[in-house]
């Protein structure tokens, strides 16, 4: 079966470019966490989410969150259609007629992807294209400088546990000591 990893490095390497785009995995922002998060020359971003299954796909929908500043309870894809959201366009990434076009939000884009385990090679078709829901600029809406800054510690953390050391350190973390 087709892991998320191997999917994620065989779209990003079809479409973006590494020395133009800014390219992130598993990003957390805006009180969630995008699978690919793209930002490019321009300063535009695109959120792709990875779904394998229709349960995974239903309960995107179902994700309730909470301003960190306000209180305010929200629904992801309420925020996203009505342009209240980081990125300028969504777009899920699923596999090839897991689920019919006309029951995902029309905000949304579409990609599917066919994979051939004989000859590993993935097709990716854009079924529709994502609705722009705002034409601010990501680094408009981001401190930049926090971001490099987040975006470090994230790589450090991920360092950390890929190389086993994570459970190593006699003590945790400051960065996960509540405040």
């Amino acid at each position: 079966m087709l892991k998320v990893e191997e999917l994620t490095y065989n779209f990003i390497s079809k479409f973006y470019d590494f020395e133009k785009d800014l390219v992130l995995t598993n990003h957390f922002h805006s009180d969630w966490e995008a699978d690919m998060l793209i930002v490019n020359e321009e300063g535009f971003s695109h959120e792709f989410e990875i779904k394998f299954s229709k349960a995974d796909f239903r309960n995107d929908f179902k994700k309730n969150y909470q301003n960190s500043k306000t209180k305010e309870k929200f629904l992801k894809h309420d925020k996203i259609s009505c342009g209240d959201y980081i990125c300028n366009q969504f777009s899920f990434l699923l596999p090839m007629g897991m689920i019919e076009a006309e029951k995902i939000p029309e905000h949304c884009g579409i990609i599917e992807f066919d994979h051939n385990p004989d000859t590993w090679e993935t097709v990716f078709y854009e079924i529709r294209k994502p609705k722009k829901v705002h034409e601010l600029t990501f680094w408009n809406l981001v401190d930049k400088d926090l971001m490099l800054k987040i975006m470090a510690r994230n790589f450090y953390l991920k360092k950390l546990e890929a190389k086993g050391k994570f459970e190593e350190l006699i003590l945790p973390p400051k960065i996960f000591q509540k405040k």
